[in-house]
């Protein structure tokens, strides 16, 4: 593995304390062994030497709420139909595609078959295809007439439905030992519905207390992650009295539910997924949901509830994480980065503390806080080099123009521009 010195780079370093500087950057293997503060470049060596021209230098980024197997449908019944031998060469894909758009960790969120992210990310990890770090987990657990139950009544199959339906606290330790069986990271559970859903909307919570605790008592026996979707406050209540410490949405909250969060600010995070609702009431009209339907259905509501819940929660100090559902044909992947311009304008962010959302916390959340996030000394090199200022314009971390060079592990997933100007070979 050849080094590479970053020179004449503008350093973000995600801490989200430090304002950018000029400086230069010496990778060795796979991490950061120098870090310059100065115009004067750090000796070369043998690296092979970049000349940055004043692009920045920063951590990669983490989408902490993802799901490589949607694959651009409209609907989750049309996702879980791909068969499988061409829902994993998708799933293969889009690993890729979010690696060279800058995200080099994802955290996996649910998978459209019981094994599609275990596969990925083995296959990421042995180098059979390129991708971000990856938390495998399971498919979406529910209940029956939950989110996620797609089976019709005339079509009585288990595997016919897109999550795994589960009914009392002994069907969701068989269907948690399954999952844990096969390999994942996380387990998913949807614990409150979707507004998509008749009759179990937003706010309502089916899961029972009993089912919960015997998924985190399975889960916590074999030291992994209970994941929840978990739009309703009654649900977010829930997750945290049973210890559970990474809640996406939480869209719906009341007083306690925000104590009760402050409280165990240290130990969780939420990944608010705040773009599908965006995209349901702005963007979906091609797809049959024009602005008043989506108004009917209840997420013009949710996304008020949404901007104030997660307000509140920045406030508090709570780690809120961009990302989140982009896969579906009105929330399409490779957009994911939009998250950042909307926790700016819509809930209270600062651009620098957006951009350390998907930095620094990004490597807290893949459980790698002291090697993951950060461009500093002894850290992973998991590096992007941009065109611009993205504290100055967000946006252009969405295009893939001005994504020059993504790193991973201290090797180009995406090769930084070749030109006399800016890289060349150092002899030794």
């Amino acid at each position: 593995m050849a080094d590479t010195l970053f020179t004449n780079v503008r350093i973000l370093d995600g801490t989200g304390q430090n304002a950018p500087y000029t400086g230069s950057v010496l990778v060795s293997g796979n991490r950061i062994r120098q870090v310059g503060r100065s115009t004067a470049p750090i000796a070369p060596g043998t690296a092979t030497v970049i000349d940055a021209a004043g692009a920045t230098l920063m951590p990669g980024m983490c989408e902490a709420h993802t799901h490589f197997s949607w694959n651009d449908a409209p609907t989750l019944g049309a996702i879980q139909t791909m068969p499988l031998e061409e829902h994993v060469l998708w799933s293969a894909k889009v690993a890729k595609n979010y690696l060279q758009a800058g995200f080099t960790s994802c955290l996996g969120a649910a998978c459209a078959k019981p094994r599609l992210d275990v596969v990925i990310r083995n296959a990421i990890e042995s180098g059979q295809i390129p991708g971000p770090r990856y938390l495998a987990a399971s498919q979406e657990i529910t209940v029956p007439g939950g989110l996620g139950d797609e089976m019709p009544p005339h079509l009585p199959f288990p595997d016919f439905s897109f999550g795994q339906v589960v009914n009392g606290a002994d069907d969701m330790r068989r269907v948690v030992r399954m999952f844990l069986k096969y390999g994942v990271d996380s387990i998913k559970l949807n614990i409150s519905g979707d507004n998509f859903v008749p009759g179990a909307d937003a706010k309502t919570t089916w899961m029972t207390d009993a089912e919960v605790a015997a998924a985190v008592e399975e889960v916590t026996m074999r030291g992994r992650r209970i994941i929840v979707h978990a739009r309703s406050c009654a649900s977010v209540k829930q997750a945290l009295r049973h210890g559970i410490t990474l809640i996406y949405h939480a869209s719906f909250t009341d007083e306690e539910a925000l104590d009760m969060l402050e409280a165990a600010k240290d130990r969780i995070f939420v990944a608010p997924g705040i773009g599908i609702l965006w995209a349901l009431l702005w963007e979906a009209e091609r797809w049959g949901v024009s602005h008043e339907q989506a108004v009917k259905m209840g997420y013009e509501e949710e996304w008020a509830a949404a901007c104030e819940s997660l307000k509140a929660m920045h406030k508090r100090g709570v780690r809120v994480l961009p990302g989140g559902d982009y896969g579906f044909a009105f929330n399409p992947h490779y957009q994911n980065a939009r998250d950042l311009e909307l926790f700016v304008r819509h809930l209270g962010f600062t651009p620098m503390e957006a951009i350390r959302a998907c930095t620094l916390y990004g490597g807290q959340i893949m459980m790698r806080p002291n090697e993951l996030g950060l461009v500093k000394e002894g850290y992973l090199a998991d590096l992007l080099l941009v065109d611009g200022d993205p504290l100055a314009n967000l946006a252009i971390l969405r295009d893939p123009k001005r994504i020059l060079a993504v790193m991973k592990d201290g090797v180009f997933a995406k090769q930084p521009p070749v030109a006399a100007s800016r890289v060349w070979e150092r002899a030794a």
